[in-house]
């Protein structure tokens, strides 16, 4: 291959890709390699640019060697840390004196790291909050088959313990099943036309016994004609469910809690028009170094209050995904001792 050709042979290559010859220099650079290392890269010694000992070396070997090699690049985005896989292949009969060269390509694999990590945590987080009632059924069942064996009022207590634990366990299960159910859905767009001022109004008849319970008032704000979307009714009904009782909970000291729904002809959130809900408590609010990580699995702003309360750590991660689902949006506002607003935006 002609000298004159390697421009173009290194810019066809889509991945980010550099061309080393036997003087250990830079020969080629195509389009995105400048972006990723720089405009001014080629004519450079490829170790002042890839400073990685593993990098280096896997390099000098191909050129030695002319065999392939792999290897792996750990850089930073300015955003998050990035994780390339490297490939280095010989060419023959280009660079100096026609010696050969090696195409070094680097393959973006983040996202599968990222995924990766995301499993092992959520392994991780599913066999901790699983562990802590089993630990505490084990233990109760120990106690009830030796020390408190003839003990009436211990076996009384000790079962009521035991059978919230149990129902610990089934809602996470439960949960569990729910968010596998609504991500397996979620690239597939409802078909269904429904009036969501109705919607939310029979959401707001089945929840208001646990207001009353919490002392809180419920105040829906809606237009009286119907507003209509394009949704699945179990899952919004899902959504505004987690919400309310969520704002019942952890916002139920402001003693009210208001759900709205305004229609706008034009949202920019959607790019279109759209149905606004949103769910606002009075209550003590979220610090916000919380608020970006709110939807995640198992995230808890108030851990110990939250299983105080018989949360899972994964209501708002499958409203998350049902919000998705339906094309929407999903903010949060808040401010410490101001309270906190769901907003869920849906197309119309």
């Amino acid at each position: 291959m002609s000298d004159e050709f390697i421009p173009d042979f290194v810019e066809a290559i889509p991945l980010p890709a550099v061309l080393v010859d036997q003087s250990e220099r830079l020969i080629g650079a195509n389009g995105v390699a400048r972006a990723m290392f720089g405009q001014n890269i080629v004519g450079r010694h490829f170790a002042t640019l890839l400073r990685q000992p593993q990098i280096i070396e896997a390099i000098e070997k191909s050129l030695v060697s002319k065999d392939p090699t792999e290897t792996r690049y750990l850089s930073n985005d300015g955003a998050q840390d990035t994780t390339f896989i490297v490939n280095c292949r010989y060419v023959r009969g280009v660079g100096a004196v026609q010696g050969g060269a090696v195409v070094v390509s680097f393959t973006d694999v983040t996202h599968l790291e990222q995924a990766n990590q995301m499993r092992r945590d959520f392994v991780a987080n599913v066999s901790h909050e699983l562990r802590t009632p089993l630990t505490a059924l084990m233990g109760f069942i120990e106690t009830l088959r030796g020390p408190a064996k003839d003990d009436a009022g211990a076996r009384e207590r000790f079962l009521e313990i035991m059978d919230g634990e149990a129902s610990r366990m089934n809602r996470l299960v439960g949960d569990l099943l729910s968010l596998n159910r609504v991500e397996s859905e979620e690239r597939v767009r409802p078909k269904e036309e429904l009036d969501l001022t109705a919607q939310i109004t029979s959401t707001i008849h089945s929840i208001r016994p646990l207001a009353q319970d919490a002392g809180v008032r419920l105040n829906l704000e809606a237009p009286d004609a119907p507003v209509l979307v394009m949704g699945d009714a179990d899952q919004l009904r899902q959504v505004f469910t987690n919400l309310i009782e969520n704002a019942i909970k952890y916002g139920g000291s402001g003693r009210r809690v208001d759900i709205k729904l305004i229609e706008m002809e034009r949202d920019v959130a959607v790019r279109g028009p759209s149905a606004r809900v949103q769910v606002i408590d009075h209550g003590p609010g979220i610090d916000p170094v919380h608020l970006p990580r709110l939807t995640e699995r198992f995230y808890r702003a108030d851990s110990h209050r939250s299983r105080e309360l018989g949360g899972t750590g994964l209501g708002l991660a499958i409203v998350k995904h049902i919000v998705n689902r339906h094309r929407g949006r999903l903010r949060v506002e808040s401010e410490l001792g101001q309270g906190t607003t769901f907003t869920v935006i849906l197309p119309r």
